[in-house]
């Protein structure tokens, strides 16, 4: 892979409009010689969320009602793709994820070279509510049971894929299963893949945000449906 190019940033977003800005302004224009767009996936918010992403220099694409997380990262990869982005990186839009670490997800990945490189808060879980290291812990041994993929953060929605491993994978996951189903994806595809610790930012608002406990439960049952079906 060319360290030159362009990477695409996306962001699925619901009513975020109160943090994206800040999120945004602190995503770097540049890393290296590679330009950086960010795309703001607004899924049927009913804040400013689209107005605010536009103010601070994203590209918008909105889902009139709210379909899921899993849905809006798919619009998001699809529109990088037709955007022809050379890099892509997901990442959320309610600040758990410090922008600062773009750079070491993509120079990994470029000099690895990895196809997809996962950022882990297992790896590095300091400040991490141990519920929220427990959870994952939980969803990681699912994610076992049903792809035979093993990584150290399976929920992680901050990721680094390379345009010819996006281009290999079917998702079709609408909700918080969508982590999962890339993992499964990896697996299938025989991916090259590094989990790179990254320090999630806690704050009493993407705390509220983040999974809850019917999103884990919604998450297990439909991981077991799928593995139900290729029995």
């Amino acid at each position: 892979m060319s360290a030159s190019g362009k990477i695409v940033v996306v962001l699925p977003a619901y009513n975020e409009a109160s943090v994206l800005g800040d999120v945004l302004c602190r995503i770097p224009q540049r890393i290296g010689d590679m330009s950086v767009m960010p795309v703001v996936i607004d899924d049927g918010s009913s804040d400013n969320t689209s107005n605010i992403a536009r103010q601070n220099g994203a590209v918008v694409f909105r889902h009139i009602t709210n379909l899921g997380v899993g849905a809006a990262t798919i619009t998001g990869l699809r529109a990088a793709q037709h955007l022809n982005a050379d890099v892509i990186v997901t990442m959320d839009a309610d600040g758990q994820h410090d922008p600062d670490e773009i750079q070491s997800l993509v120079r990994c990945l470029i000099e690895g070279p990895f196809d997809v490189v996962i950022g882990s808060r297992i790896l590095s879980p300091q400040g991490m509510p141990f519920t929220r290291i427990t959870a994952n812990l939980l969803l990681n041994a699912v994610t076992f049971a049903v792809y035979r993929k093993i990584v150290s953060d399976s929920q992680s929605g901050f990721k680094a894929f390379s345009r010819s491993a996006l281009n290999r994978m079917k998702l079709n996951a609408s909700g918080y299963e969508i982590c999962s189903e890339i993992i499964g994806e990896l697996y299938r595809n025989n991916l090259r893949y590094k989990s790179l610790p990254v320090k999630a930012v806690y704050t009493r608002y993407s705390h509220a945000k983040g999974q809850h406990f019917l999103n884990g439960v919604n998450i297990i049952l439909g991981l077991l449906m799928r593995l139900m079906r290729r029995v």
